[in-house]
């Protein structure tokens, strides 16, 4: 049976092959092949991937990454459809779907959104329950640099506390525009906000994500 993160995958590669090697994202800075550089890099070269977390190694990682962003277009998106190899963490299924399920929605909405075009993905309630439950495990470090108190909210009132604080701002979505607004796209995102004016600038402003 085919995985969460085996779907998003081939879905990703799918939107990076037909969007080509110079499309946008939503990703300052990065087009649509330094995007599938990082995505490569992260799985097939963890002595550089460490650079996402580790700021001293991050000079590093920007190396590769352009090092790889130097290959042919399509032998990049290739290398991302077939994965990582076998003897990376990322291969194991379990892994695979606590790392990647989330990481590959959210660019394939990067690349997505970006153009002018763009028309919602309609989500199954299957997978939205997933990206819900990924959410609630990661919402308090995505929203810890929040600048107000931060509460996420389904439509059918699930919640889940990303920041405390006070003034409060509620952000109620679906799952998958939820993770988009906390992953630090807030402007892409279709969400509805409720809270004061100024509130809602601070938190417009405000740095979230996990890293």
């Amino acid at each position: 049976m085919s995985t969460h993160a085996k779907r998003e995958r081939l879905l990703l590669a799918e939107l990076l092959e037909n969007s080509g090697p110079d499309a946008p994202t939503l990703c300052e800075g990065w087009t649509t092949r330094d995007l599938v550089a990082h995505l490569v890099v992260r799985e097939r070269r963890p002595d550089a991937a460490g650079g996402m977390i580790i700021r001293p190694l991050a000079g590093r990682l920007e190396r590769v990454r352009n090092e790889f962003a130097e290959k042919p277009y399509e032998e990049l998106v290739q290398m991302f459809r077939e994965g990582p190899g076998k003897w990376s963490p990322f291969g194991l299924k379990p892994v695979d779907e606590a790392s990647n399920t989330v990481e590959f929605y959210v660019h394939g909405e990067d690349v997505r959104r970006a153009q002018p075009d763009w028309t919602p993905r309609e989500l199954d309630s299957v997978f939205q329950d997933v990206l819900w439950r990924r959410l609630e495990t990661a919402a308090r470090i995505m929203g810890r640099r929040c600048t107000v108190g931060l509460v996420l909210r389904r439509p059918n009132g699930q919640t889940v506390v990303a920041r405390r604080g006070a003034p409060v701002v509620t952000v109620t979505a679906e799952p998958g525009e939820l993770h988009l607004f906390a992953s630090g796209r807030q402007a892409a995102a279709r969400v509805e906000l409720d809270g004061d004016a100024d509130a809602i600038a601070r938190l417009n402003g405000s740095r979230l994500g996990l890293t």
